[in-house]
């Protein structure tokens, strides 16, 4: 298992429609609206890296998304 967190920076006013789209992709366990330099935090559990790394293309894929970071955990 692959635990990723993904900062999402999404276009101004379109918060709600973001969230919106975020909580319907397949492997994404928790989406928090954040306030600071991102406008969201994205914690997914995937099967290995390279199905994070499909999620990300999918969130990388909106309209209303203007950038992304991804920090990838593992278990100890």
């Amino acid at each position: 298992m692959v635990i990723g967190v993904t900062l999402v920076n999404v276009v101004p006013g379109q918060e709600k429609a973001a969230y919106n789209e975020l909580v319907k992709v397949k492997g994404i366990k928790d989406v928090y609206h954040v306030f600071g330099e991102y406008d969201f935090v994205v914690i997914s559990n995937v099967e290995g890296l390279s199905a994070l790394n499909k999620l990300v293309d999918t969130i990388r894929e909106s309209e209303n998304i203007t950038a992304t970071q991804t920090i990838v955990g593992a278990e100890l």
